[in-house]
């Protein structure tokens, strides 16, 4: 265990970090983070719906989810390349790249513009089901867009006002990207299509128990030696969101959802419950331990806890690289996801179908919300529970060990 935790310590995380901190992986995180709250807004009418589905007395507001978690292809594609630039401060240029970054999305997407001049796309494209799509835009356009930012037309010493300066030296990398777009549609070749099936091997990987599993024990693991759960959303992001997506496709043709790795799942359902980990029982443990520190770290981390923000118990009781605590960290990791997927693919809990990712609101609130099933709260009830037996022993030695140093500390 020892050399584990030196190994980590001292090469892995170090490792990691430098990779998040990479400009093209934190583009694509900044640009996850950035479309959060259309997510939400999906989420806040996906929660309203469920008063008409009471009484009817909201007018459909369906049209909000659509325009708001239905497009989210459509705006990572605008803020990868933008955040691109804007890490490389390359301030004047980053909405122009974002800006391409749209009509080069919008051309490869393959729209029909018919005789009447109309522009007819499948709207799926512009959401969840085109977010692989959107980052492998977005990152090629801030690579042309970067790749030109050293070129100019002008002299520094040229007395033409700034803006007039960068609209002629975005012209070349413009008029390459439509062209690119230009290619794509003149031989009606249907990237977004290519895109999807290359993908589908990595969609399959994730939907599947392994790749579940894996996911959500890598997401304890790794934040258990302090590194942030965000350095996997690239890869897992895009699978969670076309995921749902995809359930809700299912359920307006009357057919039953089948991708279980999703955020409502996992963040909002019964996977996270206090925060990856499962770190709640833990909080509420601490609040009766007999060691002083502990029972103020409890009382301090046990709001946040409950609102499934467990950074501060994460890093302050701490389960980072503490072998005592990291140990049922890894076993909740696992086993929750293990049972959750089990139970949700025989079918005895439903699979949520609608976007609701209010992560925040406690469990087993939320749990209750993401599919309406009251099953899913039995299957809440019976997980916490074992996550208290899990914590439970680990947490007395760790306990013992910390009063047994206060009281030698007092001597």
């Amino acid at each position: 265990m020892q050399k584990l935790m030196t190994f980590m310590q001292q090469r892995f995380a170090p490792k990691v970090n430098k990779i998040t901190k990479n400009v093209w992986i934190a583009s694509i995180q900044d640009a996850v983070m950035g479309v959060l709250p259309f997510i939400l807004v999906g989420s806040l009418i996906t929660l309203l719906s469920l008063i008409n589905e009471i009484k009817l007395i909201l007018p459909d507001l369906t049209l909000i989810n659509s325009f708001s978690f239905g497009l989210l292809g459509l705006f990572v594609a605008f803020l990868i390349p933008y955040n691109v630039l804007d890490k490389n401060k390359i301030h004047d240029k980053k909405v122009i790249a974002g800006l391409a970054s749209i009509a080069l999305y919008l051309m490869v997407i393959m729209p029909v513009i018919n005789e009447n001049g109309q522009f007819v796309v499948a709207f799926d494209r512009f959401g969840a089901g085109g977010m692989f799509v959107s980052i492998i835009v977005g990152l090629f356009v801030g690579i042309i867009m970067l790749l030109f930012s050293k070129f100019s037309f002008f002299s520094k010493e040229s007395s033409l006002p700034d803006f007039i300066i960068v609209w002629f030296d975005t012209l070349i990398p413009i008029a390459l990207l439509l062209a690119v777009g230009w290619i794509f549609m003149k031989f009606n070749i249907d990237f977004f299509d290519i895109i999807v099936t290359l993908l589908d091997p990595l969609q399959n990987i994730g939907q599947s128990f392994i790749g579940f599993v894996l996911i959500c024990f890598l997401m304890a693991f790794l934040y258990s030696f302090g590194i942030s759960t965000w350095v996997l959303n690239p890869i897992i992001f895009p699978i969670m969101v076309k995921g749902i997506a995809d359930n809700a496709a299912l359920a307006s043709q009357g057919l039953d959802p089948v991708n279980i790795n999703t955020q409502e799942v996992v963040y909002t359902g019964w996977v996270a419950f206090g925060g990856i980990g499962y770190t709640l029982p833990l909080g509420i443990l601490l609040l009766f331990a007999a060691s002083s520190r502990l029972k103020a770290i409890g009382r301090a981390t046990i709001v946040p806890s409950i609102f499934n923000i467990n950074e501060p118990i994460v890093f302050g009781a701490p389960i980072v690289f503490n072998p005592m605590l990291m140990i049922p960290f890894w076993i909740n990791g696992l086993v929750m996801p293990i049972i959750t997927y089990l139970v949700l693919h025989l079918g005895w809990v439903s699979i949520p179908a609608k976007a609701f990712q209010l992560w925040y609101l406690p469990y087993p609130i939320s749990t209750y919300l993401v599919n309406g099933d009251w099953r899913g709260i039995i299957l809440f009830l019976a997980m916490a529970a074992l996550s208290f037996l899990i914590w439970y022993p680990f947490f007395k030695v760790y306990d013992n060990q910390e009063l047994k140093q206060e009281k030698e500390a007092s001597l």
